[in-house]
């Protein structure tokens, strides 16, 4: 059932006023990424009313990926009237994950939650994925439940979710919400750059951090469709990434030299033959397709191997500056 979303204005310190907030009393910041959604904004502030009340103990920070609409001045009318309320506003649009960065380094709370407006959820549940944490959760993922975007989209995002569990052994049922409360230790330990924010519940999982999903009412509305063949490509190329990052990222030479070895044994394997088919003379090999194909393949085979010892060097090199651990609790 769609929960009704309350219109009214919080009673909430103004800006005006004298009064401020102590830093030290944040425990939970709520970055929220705008993009050109100047009309949903007031919404979403309301939602977040709603759901955390007057609170002191939170801090809202709406960051403006380069909005070219009237986000901005929409966020700033709020901003007057909610002290809890910061601003961010990029120069241009640099991406969820760039927008996050930049809110997270503004934040203070030592949980963050964060979500991007694009999706267009039911913000006053947000103290829902919060209580998780005090459950013992360091990372709760955000579950749209019911979807409310258009068929298409929400076959390529089970599609995409499919090959993300099957590639992590993680039972995550929406990855790519773009909503989740982490703890900030989480954060600290995990460079985001990129798209890697969708994959943030992956990355922490495999850093041994305990990882849940909570659902989230999705609220109708206009969302952007996916057709771009770019979109799907990157998705493509983000796929192999976080599978390499998370299987591969301290040994390259275990993927790259695994599929290097079955090019070069494939060509030596064409090479042979022909080089048998000439001895016996059954017949001439020159011109044919499959010399040059066993001569390509041994070719790329030695080359994959190579950039494979190479990505080996360089990661023996900085084996002291690469973690891949993390320590939950020390006792002294």
């Amino acid at each position: 059932m769609a929960t009704e979303t309350v219109k009214s204005k919080p009673a909430v310190k103004s800006r005006k006023s004298k009064a401020s907030i102590s830093a030290n009393r944040v425990k939970t910041s709520i970055v929220v990424v705008v993009h050109n959604h100047g009309d949903e904004v007031k919404e979403v502030y309301q939602g977040l009313a709603t759901g955390f009340g007057e609170a002191e103990d939170c801090e809202i920070i709406f960051v403006d990926d380069g909005s070219l609409d009237q986000s901005w001045s929409e966020l700033k009318r709020i901003a007057e009237n909610d002290l809890r309320v910061k601003l961010i506003r990029l120069r241009a649009s640099f991406g969820e994950a760039a927008a996050f960065d930049a809110g997270f380094r503004k934040a203070i709370g030592e949980e963050v939650v964060f979500f991007t407006t694009r999706v267009r959820i039911n913000a006053a549940q947000l103290p829902n994925l919060v209580s998780k944490l005090n459950d013992g959760w360091d990372l709760v993922m955000g579950w749209r439940s019911p979807r409310r975007d258009s068929a298409l989209n929400q076959r390529i995002s089970h599609a995409f979710n499919a090959i993300i569990r099957w590639i992590s052994k993680t039972d995550l049922q929406d990855n790519n919400s773009g909503v989740f409360v982490i703890r900030r230790t989480v954060l600290d330990d995990i460079p985001l750059y990129g798209n890697l924010n969708i994959f943030l519940p992956i990355l922490a999982s495999r850093k041994g951090y305990k990882v849940t999903a909570e659902k989230i009412e999705q609220l109708p509305g206009t969302f952007r469709q996916s057709k771009s063949i770019t979109e799907y490509a990157q998705r493509v190329l983000d796929i192999v990434a976080v599978f390499f990052l998370t299987n591969y990222s301290k040994k390259p030479l275990h993927f790259l030299g695994f599929i290097g070895l079955l090019f070069t044994l494939s060509g030596i394997g064409m090479n042979l033959y022909l080089f048998f088919y000439r001895i016996m003379q059954f017949g001439p090999i020159a011109g044919r397709p499959l010399l040059f194909l066993g001569a390509l393949l041994l070719v790329i085979g030695i080359q994959m191997i190579s950039i494979g010892l190479i990505g080996e060097m360089i990661i023996f090199t900085h084996a002291k500056e690469v973690k891949e651990y993390t320590i939950e609790e020390v006792l002294e």
